[in-house]
Protein backbone atom coordinates (compact mmCIF):
# COMPACT_ATOMS: atom_id res chain seq x y z
CA UNK A 1 0.00 0.00 0.00
CA UNK A 2 1.86 3.64 -0.91
CA UNK A 3 2.36 5.91 1.82
CA UNK A 4 0.19 8.82 2.34
CA UNK A 5 3.33 12.04 1.72
CA UNK A 6 1.28 13.97 4.34
CA UNK A 7 0.37 13.77 7.90
CA UNK A 8 -2.73 13.88 8.69
CA UNK A 9 -4.83 16.98 9.65
CA UNK A 10 -5.42 17.96 12.94
CA UNK A 11 -9.26 18.33 13.40
CA UNK A 12 -9.45 21.97 14.42
CA UNK A 13 -12.71 24.72 15.37
CA UNK A 14 -13.02 26.80 12.54
CA UNK A 15 -11.06 30.48 12.65
CA UNK A 16 -13.92 32.87 12.97
CA UNK A 17 -15.44 31.04 15.43
CA UNK A 18 -12.60 29.72 17.87
CA UNK A 19 -11.03 33.48 18.13
CA UNK A 20 -14.08 33.98 20.44
CA UNK A 21 -14.49 31.29 22.68
CA UNK A 22 -11.75 29.47 24.84
CA UNK A 23 -12.74 26.04 24.02
CA UNK A 24 -9.83 23.82 22.58
CA UNK A 25 -9.00 24.73 19.15
CA UNK A 26 -7.57 21.32 18.11
CA UNK A 27 -10.39 18.69 18.75
CA UNK A 28 -7.85 15.69 18.22
CA UNK A 29 -8.14 12.78 15.69
CA UNK A 30 -10.87 10.48 15.86
CA UNK A 31 -10.09 6.79 15.70
CA UNK A 32 -10.02 5.74 11.88
CA UNK A 33 -7.88 8.77 11.59
CA UNK A 34 -5.21 7.58 14.18
CA UNK A 35 -5.32 4.17 12.68
CA UNK A 36 -4.64 6.02 9.23
CA UNK A 37 -1.69 7.94 10.44
CA UNK A 38 -0.24 4.88 12.53
CA UNK A 39 0.01 3.04 9.37
CA UNK A 40 2.64 5.83 7.83
CA UNK A 41 4.83 4.64 10.61
CA UNK A 42 7.43 2.57 9.02
CA UNK A 43 8.67 0.87 12.69
CA UNK A 44 12.24 1.63 11.63
CA UNK A 45 15.08 -0.94 13.90
CA UNK A 46 17.15 2.00 14.54
CA UNK A 47 14.46 4.01 16.09
CA UNK A 48 15.70 7.48 15.58
CA UNK A 49 12.44 9.43 16.50
CA UNK A 50 13.25 7.73 20.14
CA UNK A 51 16.55 9.55 20.21
CA UNK A 52 14.87 12.97 19.70
CA UNK A 53 12.37 12.19 22.44
CA UNK A 54 13.30 13.84 25.90
CA UNK A 55 11.73 11.46 27.71
CA UNK A 56 13.00 8.22 25.39
CA UNK A 57 8.96 7.04 24.94
CA UNK A 58 9.45 3.79 22.82
CA UNK A 59 7.48 5.27 20.20
CA UNK A 60 7.61 2.58 17.30
CA UNK A 61 5.90 0.31 19.98
CA UNK A 62 3.65 2.76 20.80
CA UNK A 63 2.59 2.98 16.92
CA UNK A 64 2.25 -0.36 16.47
CA UNK A 65 -0.32 -1.41 19.34
CA UNK A 66 -2.28 1.47 17.86
CA UNK A 67 -2.30 -0.11 14.75
CA UNK A 68 -3.25 -3.24 16.04
CA UNK A 69 -6.25 -1.50 18.21
CA UNK A 70 -4.77 -2.04 21.37
CA UNK A 71 -5.29 1.34 22.93
CA UNK A 72 -4.86 0.30 26.01
CA UNK A 73 -1.37 -1.53 25.78
CA UNK A 74 -0.18 1.80 23.43
CA UNK A 75 -1.00 4.20 26.78
CA UNK A 76 0.87 1.58 28.83
CA UNK A 77 3.79 2.06 26.47
CA UNK A 78 3.82 5.51 27.03
CA UNK A 79 3.45 5.67 30.43
CA UNK A 80 6.77 4.15 31.33
CA UNK A 81 8.52 7.10 30.20
CA UNK A 82 5.91 9.94 30.19
CA UNK A 83 4.09 10.73 33.23
CA UNK A 84 1.77 13.35 31.41
CA UNK A 85 0.84 11.92 27.75
CA UNK A 86 -2.41 13.99 27.66
CA UNK A 87 0.06 17.21 28.47
CA UNK A 88 2.93 16.35 25.55
CA UNK A 89 0.07 15.23 22.98
CA UNK A 90 -1.05 18.73 23.32
CA UNK A 91 2.04 21.09 23.87
CA UNK A 92 5.37 19.67 23.18
CA UNK A 93 7.41 20.67 20.08
CA UNK A 94 7.37 17.50 18.45
CA UNK A 95 8.32 18.98 15.26
CA UNK A 96 11.61 20.16 16.68
CA UNK A 97 12.60 16.82 18.52
CA UNK A 98 10.65 13.30 17.63
CA UNK A 99 9.18 13.64 14.43
CA UNK A 100 12.46 15.94 13.08
CA UNK A 101 14.33 12.62 13.51
CA UNK A 102 11.17 10.61 11.51
CA UNK A 103 12.85 8.44 9.12
CA UNK A 104 9.43 8.99 6.92
CA UNK A 105 10.02 13.37 7.21
CA UNK A 106 13.63 12.60 4.91
CA UNK A 107 11.17 12.28 1.48
CA UNK A 108 7.59 12.80 3.07
CA UNK A 109 5.93 14.58 5.81
CA UNK A 110 7.30 12.68 9.27
CA UNK A 111 4.27 10.62 10.92
CA UNK A 112 2.04 12.94 13.13
CA UNK A 113 3.54 11.18 16.66
CA UNK A 114 2.35 13.82 18.82
CA UNK A 115 -1.63 13.58 17.36
CA UNK A 116 -1.38 10.06 18.18
CA UNK A 117 -0.25 10.35 21.85
CA UNK A 118 -2.75 13.00 22.27
CA UNK A 119 -5.19 9.86 20.84
CA UNK A 120 -4.01 7.21 23.25
CA UNK A 121 -3.75 9.53 26.20
CA UNK A 122 -7.57 10.87 25.59
CA UNK A 123 -8.54 7.33 24.94
CA UNK A 124 -7.16 6.19 28.12
CA UNK A 125 -8.76 9.32 30.42
CA UNK A 126 -11.86 8.19 28.89
CA UNK A 127 -12.16 4.92 29.23
CA UNK A 128 -9.84 4.11 32.20
CA UNK A 129 -9.63 5.61 35.54
CA UNK A 130 -7.46 3.14 36.76
CA UNK A 131 -3.66 3.29 38.05
CA UNK A 132 -1.60 0.67 39.16
CA UNK A 133 -0.64 2.05 42.83
CA UNK A 134 2.88 -0.07 43.70
CA UNK A 135 2.06 -2.47 46.36
CA UNK A 136 5.53 -2.03 48.10
CA UNK A 137 6.92 1.21 49.48
CA UNK A 138 10.72 1.68 50.30
CA UNK A 139 9.97 3.84 53.34
CA UNK A 140 11.99 7.04 51.55
CA UNK A 141 10.62 9.89 51.43
CA UNK A 142 11.23 12.16 48.86
CA UNK A 143 10.34 15.75 48.53
CA UNK A 144 9.20 17.73 45.14
CA UNK A 145 9.22 21.14 44.88
CA UNK A 146 7.09 22.89 42.57
CA UNK A 147 3.93 20.78 40.59
CA UNK A 148 5.41 21.63 37.12
CA UNK A 149 6.25 19.45 34.49
CA UNK A 150 10.18 18.74 36.00
CA UNK A 151 8.34 18.24 39.38
CA UNK A 152 5.17 15.78 38.33
CA UNK A 153 7.63 13.89 36.61
CA UNK A 154 10.00 13.52 39.32
CA UNK A 155 7.25 12.86 41.36
CA UNK A 156 5.59 10.41 39.75
CA UNK A 157 9.00 8.05 38.16
CA UNK A 158 9.71 8.11 41.56
CA UNK A 159 6.67 7.08 42.95
CA UNK A 160 5.96 4.28 40.45
CA UNK A 161 9.53 2.94 42.21
CA UNK A 162 7.76 3.00 45.65
CA UNK A 163 9.13 6.27 47.16
CA UNK A 164 6.62 8.11 49.65
CA UNK A 165 6.51 11.26 47.42
CA UNK A 166 5.06 14.87 48.74
CA UNK A 167 5.16 18.03 46.10
CA UNK A 168 4.80 21.43 47.40
CA UNK A 169 2.66 23.83 45.79
CA UNK A 170 3.41 27.65 46.05
CA UNK A 171 -0.33 27.77 44.62
CA UNK A 172 -3.60 26.88 45.45
CA UNK A 173 -3.71 24.56 42.46
CA UNK A 174 -0.99 21.73 41.23
CA UNK A 175 -0.14 21.91 37.80
CA UNK A 176 2.78 25.15 37.73
CA UNK A 177 3.01 26.40 34.21
CA UNK A 178 0.49 23.57 32.93
CA UNK A 179 -2.29 25.45 34.95
CA UNK A 180 -1.61 28.94 34.82
CA UNK A 181 0.83 29.82 32.10
CA UNK A 182 -0.99 27.85 28.84
CA UNK A 183 -4.81 28.74 27.81
CA UNK A 184 -7.81 26.68 28.02
CA UNK A 185 -7.90 26.87 24.49
CA UNK A 186 -4.63 25.41 24.17
CA UNK A 187 -4.70 22.57 27.17
CA UNK A 188 -7.82 22.50 29.25
CA UNK A 189 -7.51 22.99 32.86
CA UNK A 190 -8.94 19.37 33.19
CA UNK A 191 -6.81 17.49 31.02
CA UNK A 192 -3.74 18.86 33.55
CA UNK A 193 -6.21 18.09 36.54
CA UNK A 194 -6.71 14.37 35.51
CA UNK A 195 -2.72 13.72 35.26
CA UNK A 196 -2.39 15.04 38.43
CA UNK A 197 -5.19 13.23 39.51
CA UNK A 198 -3.00 10.31 37.98
CA UNK A 199 -0.29 11.35 40.20
CA UNK A 200 -2.33 11.15 43.28
CA UNK A 201 -3.61 7.69 42.59
CA UNK A 202 0.27 6.10 42.27
CA UNK A 203 0.24 7.93 46.15
CA UNK A 204 1.72 11.12 45.73
CA UNK A 205 0.67 13.53 48.29
CA UNK A 206 0.30 16.87 47.17
CA UNK A 207 0.16 20.10 49.47
CA UNK A 208 -0.78 23.71 48.11
CA UNK A 209 -0.13 26.97 49.23
CA UNK A 210 3.29 26.29 50.78
CA UNK A 211 5.78 28.47 49.27
CA UNK A 212 9.11 26.81 49.85
CA UNK A 213 11.53 29.62 51.17
CA UNK A 214 9.03 31.32 53.11
CA UNK A 215 6.57 28.69 54.89
CA UNK A 216 9.24 26.22 54.87
CA UNK A 217 12.59 26.19 53.63
CA UNK A 218 14.31 23.11 52.41
CA UNK A 219 16.33 22.66 55.43
CA UNK A 220 13.27 22.50 57.08
CA UNK A 221 12.34 19.93 55.01
CA UNK A 222 15.39 17.66 55.63
CA UNK A 223 14.57 17.82 59.46
CA UNK A 224 11.22 16.59 58.81
CA UNK A 225 13.03 13.50 57.69
CA UNK A 226 12.67 13.96 53.76
CA UNK A 227 16.06 12.49 52.33
CA UNK A 228 16.32 14.10 49.11
CA UNK A 229 15.05 17.40 47.53
CA UNK A 230 14.13 18.13 44.27
CA UNK A 231 13.48 21.76 43.35
CA UNK A 232 11.42 22.21 39.87
CA UNK A 233 10.13 25.31 41.17
CA UNK A 234 10.18 26.82 37.61
CA UNK A 235 11.01 30.03 35.92
CA UNK A 236 8.13 32.90 36.81
CA UNK A 237 10.11 36.25 37.45
CA UNK A 238 9.20 38.26 34.18
CA UNK A 239 11.47 40.30 32.08
CA UNK A 240 11.19 43.70 31.35
CA UNK A 241 12.67 46.04 28.37
CA UNK A 242 13.56 48.76 30.48
CA UNK A 243 11.87 51.58 28.83
CA UNK A 244 9.82 53.99 29.71
CA UNK A 245 6.22 53.73 30.11
CA UNK A 246 6.81 50.10 31.51
CA UNK A 247 5.39 50.89 35.04
CA UNK A 248 1.76 52.55 33.23
CA UNK A 249 -1.37 50.99 34.07
CA UNK A 250 -2.42 48.37 31.31
CA UNK A 251 1.26 47.10 30.56
CA UNK A 252 1.63 43.67 32.25
CA UNK A 253 4.45 40.89 32.02
CA UNK A 254 2.64 38.16 29.94
CA UNK A 255 3.15 36.29 33.09
CA UNK A 256 0.48 38.13 35.44
CA UNK A 257 -1.50 38.65 31.96
CA UNK A 258 -1.88 35.12 31.56
CA UNK A 259 -1.97 33.94 35.08
CA UNK A 260 -4.91 36.31 35.89
CA UNK A 261 -6.86 35.07 33.04
CA UNK A 262 -6.08 31.28 33.39
CA UNK A 263 -5.86 30.66 37.09
CA UNK A 264 -7.97 33.89 38.29
CA UNK A 265 -10.57 32.49 35.57
CA UNK A 266 -10.95 35.51 33.61
CA UNK A 267 -11.14 32.96 30.66
CA UNK A 268 -14.47 32.77 32.49
CA UNK A 269 -17.53 34.82 31.39
CA UNK A 270 -19.20 35.45 35.17
CA UNK A 271 -15.96 35.64 36.55
CA UNK A 272 -15.09 38.96 38.09
CA UNK A 273 -10.90 39.00 37.35
CA UNK A 274 -9.14 42.54 37.63
CA UNK A 275 -7.69 42.73 33.74
CA UNK A 276 -7.86 44.56 30.80
CA UNK A 277 -10.35 43.69 28.45
CA UNK A 278 -11.42 45.27 25.16
CA UNK A 279 -9.47 47.66 22.97
CA UNK A 280 -6.00 47.47 21.58
CA UNK A 281 -3.48 44.84 22.80
CA UNK A 282 0.65 45.02 21.43
CA UNK A 283 2.03 41.96 22.19
CA UNK A 284 6.21 42.42 22.55
CA UNK A 285 7.98 39.16 21.76
CA UNK A 286 7.80 36.09 18.97
CA UNK A 287 7.89 32.82 21.65
CA UNK A 288 5.13 30.42 22.11
CA UNK A 289 4.04 32.79 25.04
CA UNK A 290 3.34 35.72 23.38
CA UNK A 291 1.47 33.84 21.14
CA UNK A 292 -0.47 32.73 24.00
CA UNK A 293 -1.15 35.74 25.72
CA UNK A 294 -2.23 37.68 21.99
CA UNK A 295 -4.75 34.71 21.54
CA UNK A 296 -5.84 35.25 24.85
CA UNK A 297 -6.64 38.96 24.58
CA UNK A 298 -8.29 38.67 21.43
CA UNK A 299 -10.84 35.78 23.30
CA UNK A 300 -11.31 38.57 26.17
CA UNK A 301 -12.61 41.05 23.71
CA UNK A 302 -9.46 42.75 21.88
CA UNK A 303 -10.87 44.59 18.57
CA UNK A 304 -7.01 44.16 17.47
CA UNK A 305 -3.87 42.59 18.67
CA UNK A 306 -0.57 43.20 17.60
CA UNK A 307 2.44 41.16 17.57
CA UNK A 308 5.40 42.81 17.85
CA UNK A 309 8.97 41.39 17.16
CA UNK A 310 12.08 43.01 16.20
CA UNK A 311 13.35 40.38 13.80
CA UNK A 312 11.42 38.43 10.88
CA UNK A 313 8.85 35.91 10.10
CA UNK A 314 11.81 32.99 9.51
CA UNK A 315 13.33 34.03 12.80
CA UNK A 316 10.33 33.69 14.87
CA UNK A 317 10.59 31.12 17.42
CA UNK A 318 7.16 29.90 18.43
CA UNK A 319 5.65 26.86 17.26
CA UNK A 320 5.03 26.81 13.46
CA UNK A 321 1.19 25.72 14.53
CA UNK A 322 0.65 28.54 17.18
CA UNK A 323 1.89 31.13 14.77
CA UNK A 324 -0.31 29.67 11.70
CA UNK A 325 -3.51 29.63 14.44
CA UNK A 326 -2.68 33.25 15.42
CA UNK A 327 -2.99 34.32 11.70
CA UNK A 328 -5.79 32.52 11.20
CA UNK A 329 -7.52 34.11 14.18
CA UNK A 330 -6.54 37.88 13.17
CA UNK A 331 -3.76 38.67 14.96
CA UNK A 332 -1.38 41.44 13.14
CA UNK A 333 2.17 40.50 13.30
CA UNK A 334 4.14 43.91 12.98
CA UNK A 335 7.49 42.38 12.45
CA UNK A 336 11.39 43.98 12.34
CA UNK A 337 10.24 45.73 14.89
CA UNK A 338 11.11 47.29 17.60
CA UNK A 339 9.35 49.16 21.07
CA UNK A 340 11.31 51.98 22.60
CA UNK A 341 8.41 53.68 24.59
CA UNK A 342 5.18 53.01 25.97
CA UNK A 343 3.17 56.45 25.80
CA UNK A 344 0.47 57.66 28.71
CA UNK A 345 -1.35 60.01 29.60
CA UNK A 346 1.21 63.09 30.96
CA UNK A 347 -0.87 65.30 32.18
CA UNK A 348 -1.24 64.12 35.97
CA UNK A 349 -2.71 67.48 36.94
CA UNK A 350 -5.98 67.13 35.28
CA UNK A 351 -8.01 65.45 37.92
CA UNK A 352 -11.02 65.54 35.15
CA UNK A 353 -9.27 62.99 32.97
CA UNK A 354 -10.11 59.51 34.17
CA UNK A 355 -7.34 57.91 32.24
CA UNK A 356 -4.73 59.44 33.60
CA UNK A 357 -1.36 57.61 33.71
CA UNK A 358 -3.27 54.91 31.39
CA UNK A 359 -1.64 53.44 28.34
CA UNK A 360 -2.47 55.92 24.62
CA UNK A 361 -0.02 54.15 22.54
CA UNK A 362 3.57 52.15 22.26
CA UNK A 363 6.24 53.92 20.13
CA UNK A 364 8.22 51.74 17.76
CA UNK A 365 11.01 51.53 15.28
CA UNK A 366 11.58 49.58 12.37
CA UNK A 367 14.29 47.25 12.49
CA UNK A 368 16.72 45.54 9.68
CA UNK A 369 18.50 42.16 10.28
CA UNK A 370 22.74 42.97 10.27
CA UNK A 371 25.80 40.94 10.86
CA UNK A 372 25.04 37.96 13.17
CA UNK A 373 25.24 37.91 16.29
CA UNK A 374 27.25 35.35 18.93
CA UNK A 375 24.16 32.72 18.70
CA UNK A 376 24.95 33.19 14.76
CA UNK A 377 21.06 35.04 14.35
CA UNK A 378 21.24 38.04 12.34
CA UNK A 379 21.52 40.66 14.47
CA UNK A 380 18.34 43.46 14.35
CA UNK A 381 19.46 46.92 14.00
CA UNK A 382 17.30 50.15 14.22
CA UNK A 383 16.51 51.96 10.96
CA UNK A 384 16.89 55.81 11.23
CA UNK A 385 14.08 57.70 11.52
CA UNK A 386 11.35 54.99 11.14
CA UNK A 387 9.36 55.70 14.02
CA UNK A 388 6.03 55.53 14.58
CA UNK A 389 3.24 54.81 17.05
CA UNK A 390 0.29 52.21 17.33
CA UNK A 391 -2.50 53.26 19.00
CA UNK A 392 -2.97 50.41 22.01
CA UNK A 393 -4.89 50.80 25.49
CA UNK A 394 -2.85 47.43 26.61
CA UNK A 395 0.54 46.30 26.45
CA UNK A 396 1.86 42.90 27.41
CA UNK A 397 5.55 41.79 27.33
CA UNK A 398 6.53 38.59 26.75
CA UNK A 399 10.19 38.80 26.25
CA UNK A 400 11.49 35.83 28.96
CA UNK A 401 11.54 34.98 32.68
CA UNK A 402 13.96 34.16 35.00
CA UNK A 403 13.83 31.95 38.15
CA UNK A 404 12.53 33.34 41.09
CA UNK A 405 15.48 33.73 43.96
CA UNK A 406 13.65 33.16 46.74
CA UNK A 407 14.94 29.46 47.19
CA UNK A 408 18.71 30.31 46.54
CA UNK A 409 18.23 33.35 49.08
CA UNK A 410 16.72 31.04 51.70
CA UNK A 411 19.38 27.69 51.08
CA UNK A 412 23.20 28.03 52.14
CA UNK A 413 25.67 26.60 49.55
CA UNK A 414 23.03 26.39 46.68
CA UNK A 415 24.91 27.66 43.67
CA UNK A 416 23.51 29.91 40.81
CA UNK A 417 24.77 31.20 37.06
CA UNK A 418 24.56 34.54 36.12
CA UNK A 419 20.90 34.18 35.23
CA UNK A 420 19.35 33.04 38.73
CA UNK A 421 19.71 29.52 37.61
CA UNK A 422 20.54 26.60 39.67
CA UNK A 423 23.76 25.18 38.50
CA UNK A 424 23.76 21.02 38.31
CA UNK A 425 25.94 18.56 37.31
CA UNK A 426 24.57 15.91 34.57
CA UNK A 427 22.36 14.27 37.08
CA UNK A 428 20.93 17.10 38.54
CA UNK A 429 22.44 17.26 41.47
CA UNK A 430 22.94 20.66 43.00
CA UNK A 431 26.25 22.14 45.02
CA UNK A 432 24.07 21.07 47.99
CA UNK A 433 24.20 17.45 49.22
CA UNK A 434 20.71 15.72 48.43
CA UNK A 435 19.16 18.72 46.58
CA UNK A 436 18.51 18.34 42.93
CA UNK A 437 17.07 20.39 40.65
CA UNK A 438 15.29 20.40 37.00
CA UNK A 439 13.52 22.28 34.38
CA UNK A 440 12.83 26.25 34.01
CA UNK A 441 14.79 26.28 37.51
CA UNK A 442 17.94 25.79 35.88
CA UNK A 443 17.76 26.36 32.47
CA UNK A 444 15.23 29.91 32.28
CA UNK A 445 12.10 29.39 30.41
CA UNK A 446 11.98 26.37 28.07
CA UNK A 447 10.07 23.54 27.15
CA UNK A 448 7.56 21.38 28.48
CA UNK A 449 9.02 18.04 27.80
CA UNK A 450 12.71 19.86 28.32
CA UNK A 451 11.61 19.73 32.08
CA UNK A 452 10.29 16.51 32.01
CA UNK A 453 13.25 15.24 30.70
CA UNK A 454 15.19 16.72 33.48
CA UNK A 455 12.38 15.39 35.98
CA UNK A 456 13.16 12.06 35.07
CA UNK A 457 17.21 12.56 35.12
CA UNK A 458 17.14 13.23 38.83
CA UNK A 459 14.26 10.95 39.95
CA UNK A 460 17.07 7.98 38.36
CA UNK A 461 19.70 10.02 40.25
CA UNK A 462 18.18 10.23 43.69
CA UNK A 463 16.72 6.73 43.28
CA UNK A 464 20.78 5.47 42.62
CA UNK A 465 21.56 7.70 45.69
CA UNK A 466 18.65 6.53 48.23
CA UNK A 467 19.09 2.58 47.12
CA UNK A 468 22.52 2.98 48.77
CA UNK A 469 21.53 4.23 52.60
Amino acid sequence: MAINPKKHEMPTQDAKVRAHNFDEVATGYTEEIALLEADRCLNCKNRPCVEGCPVNINIPEFIVKIKERKFEEAYDEISKSSSLPAVCGRVCPQESQCESKCTLGIKFEPVGIGRLERFVADYHNEHSNEMKKPENTNNHKVAIVGSGPSGLTCAGDLAKKGYNVTIFEALHTAGGVLVYGIPEFRLPKKIVSKEVENLSKLGVEIKTNVVIGKTLTIDELFEMGYEAVFVGSGAGLPNFMGIKGESLKGVYSANEYLTRSNLMKAYKEKMVTPIMKGGKVAVVGGGNVAMDAARTALRLGAEKVYIIYRRSMEELPARREEVEHAMEEGIDFKILTNPIEIIGYENKEDKRDEKNGEVIGIKCIKMELGEPDEKGRRKPMPIDNSEFILDVNTVIISIGTAPNPLIKDTTKGLEVNSHGGIIVNEDGLTSRDRVYAGGDAVTGAATVISAMGAGKTAARAIDEYLKTI
